[in-house]
């Protein structure tokens, strides 16, 4: 792609490339978004955008990832199993010798919730995501998926990147470096954390690493005083003037441009240049599409937000956390009606005591009881309302968390780590609904074939294939490797595509 900022080659006395003329005539951020109100941002938007084309026709546009942090229990939410049941409170033994994460191998220990059948396709769910059971049907759930470690930090990084070590792009850094954005005055990646801090590692989740930093996810709480933060001045900074903004961003368009004419080939400024660019347009359309306040009321009804924002407390029950998650849903729903491609929403960080995320080692109903409900009720009038606005049909729903938990208890209550099997779910975008694939054995404890057990990145092959690209096919070439999503493995799940 031709690239005509000057930052990128000399400015003749008789040539002023475009860029530039916005810098010093306009007054840095302030002229780059007078730019984008008159409509005169076309080179600029062709520079933002990555400009990929599908490798086959697409099924789907955009992804949503719902990311549990803490690890939550597959088979006290989504996988029954009547033998646990049945075997309730008897010694525990798996057949084999089980290395436990925290040696949780206790007697075994029955679902906490009761499961009863939704839908047209009889999908057993438990009491604890009862309101998930108005969306079965559309619904395609993985019961086998296998991690590598048991341990959080890895764990996590492998099902948000691909690979348990840090330095490795997030998912939706690669679907925008692939696919570009869809809306140049939004990100094309945001990720919505949990309202109480961030999980495992943190922004390695969706950091861009080695692809260009235009792709890293932006961070947004919606609900907040400041969604986005930095955006606009803080109010304490009366004392910052207009002129003064003006003569600080022609100064740095001038010490960008010297940097960059010595330093050929380094992306690194230009992809900070673009971001200060699209934080210029993002002044004048984030604001919009984070109001909850333009919604209707049945629309909030749906949500559950009709009573309106209140403080967060520090104790949080399930009607807190329903709200709060139902909140990211909403405004999940408004940036992918505006373009926005990957958006990932983040559920529990809080180590605290009684625990507010999903790492239950004490007592799964305590801590995994607000959280369910909460989640479930978000995500299923989101779903709900992609569906009828139209949305779902081209729209992935990817529900995951970083491995699930034991189905022997540790310390009568709570649960250990289970990195050997756990439960994904998706939905939309071409996905069947109303079904199953792959099973767990009779505990949950690991799949139920061992042989053809489903990993983290055939879940990112098939979000790939379903958004139009082949994942072999998307690289990146870093210290000599041509790099991608899915590493040397992954398979897409055919069986789950419509």
């Amino acid at each position: 792609m031709k690239n005509n900022s000057p930052f990128h080659r000399a400015a003749s006395p008789r040539e002023i490339p475009r860029r530039e003329f916005l810098w010093r005539s306009g007054g840095g951020l302030g002229g780059l978004a007078l730019a984008a109100m008159l409509g005169q941002d076309n080179a600029l938007a062709d520079e933002l955008r990555m400009s990929g084309k599908p490798h086959h026709p697409a099924k789907a546009k955009r992804v949503v990832q719902f990311f549990m942090a803490g690890a939550a229990s597959h088979i006290d939410l989504f996988d029954h199993k009547p033998e646990l049941i049945k075997r309730h409170g008897q010694p525990s033994d798996f057949g084999e010798p089980v290395e436990a994460f925290q040696n949780g191998l206790g007697p075994w220990l029955k679902p906490v919730w009761d499961f009863k059948p939704y839908g047209q396709c009889g999908k057993m769910l438990s009491a604890a995501v009862a309101p998930l059971g108005a969306v079965a049907d559309d619904v395609a759930f993985i019961h086998n998926m296998v991690g590598k470690s048991g341990v959080h930090s890895a764990a996590t990084l492998l099902q948000a990147t691909g690979f348990q070590l840090p330095g490795f792009p997030g998912a939706g850094c690669w679907v925008s470096y692939g696919l570009g954005s869809m809306n140049d005055n939004l990100p094309t990646f945001v990720v919505l954390p949990d309202h109480r801090g961030f999980g495992s590692n943190g922004v390695k989740n969706w950091d861009s690493a080695f692809i260009p930093s235009q792709h890293s996810g932006t961070i947004i709480y919606p609900g907040s005083d400041t969604p986005i933060a930095d955006l606009f001045p803080h109010k304490s900074g009366s004392y910052l003037t207009t002129q003064g903004e003006v003569e600080a961003q022609q100064l740095m368009a001038e010490l960008n441009h010297e940097h960059a004419a010595s330093r050929a080939g380094d992306q690194r400024l230009d992809a900070r240049i673009r971001s200060y660019e699209l934080a210029a347009k993002m002044q004048l359309t984030a604001p919009e599409a984070l109001s909850l306040k333009a919604e209707p009321e049945h629309a909030l009804r749906l949500y559950g937000l009709e009573r309106g924002p209140q403080t967060w407390p520090k104790e949080i029950n399930a009607e807190e956390e329903s709200f709060y998650f139902a909140q990211k849903c909403l405004a999940a729903r408004r940036l992918l009606e505006r373009g926005v491609r990957f958006v990932q929403v983040w559920s529990g960080n809080d180590n605290g005591f009684p625990r507010r995320n999903w790492d239950s080692h004490e007592d799964v109903q305590r801590d995994h009881g607000p959280l369910a409900m909460g989640m479930a009720r978000g995500a299923s009038a989101f779903i709900q309302d992609l569906k009828q606005r139209g949305l779902l049909e081209d729209t992935i729903i990817l529900w995951t968390t970083e491995f699930g938990r034991m189905p022997s208890s540790q310390g009568g209550k709570g649960r250990d780590h289970n990195p050997y099997v756990f439960t994904n779910w998706l939905c939309g975008g071409g996905i069947k609904g109303g079904i199953t694939h792959g099973e767990s054995d009779q505990w949950g404890y690991k799949p139920l074939d061992r042989t053809k057990p489903t990993q983290v990145y055939d879940i990112h092959a098939t979000l790939l294939h379903q958004l139009g690209i082949d994942h072999t096919q998307l690289t990146y070439r870093h210290n000599g490797i041509d790099r991608r999503l899915t590493d040397v493995h992954g398979q897409v799940i055919k069986a789950i595509l419509s």
